[in-house]
């Protein structure tokens, strides 16, 4: 599966929406790489939230973002992409 088009929406998790907003990040412990998980289908992130680690006490929100988007901010701040299914598996990785 490939992802080309920039323009696609995809969906992220959010931490502290109402607060000092950012992106959940998670760490590919085996490559040593931090990356902002995406995925296509909302259904998808709500069944993979419990498996990504996350700070206690902490709200977290689905919220959609174009692909582009996603990749300028994750850029920023030295972090990949990288589009993951339901079960947290990656499907395609963004540098």
């Amino acid at each position: 599966m490939t992802l080309s088009n920039e323009e696609k929406w995809v969906w992220v998790f959010v931490q502290d929406p109402e607060g000092n907003e950012q992106f959940l990040g998670q760490v590919d412990e085996s490559e040593g790489i931090s990356f902002i998980p995406v995925f296509l289908e909302k259904d998808d992130a709500m069944q993979c939230l419990g498996r990504m680690a996350r700070e206690k006490g902490k709200k977290y929100e689905i919220q959609a973002i174009t692909l582009k988007d996603i990749q300028f901010n994750a850029s920023e701040k030295g972090f990949s992409v990288f589009l993951l299914n339901s079960e947290g598996e990656p499907l395609e990785k963004f540098q």
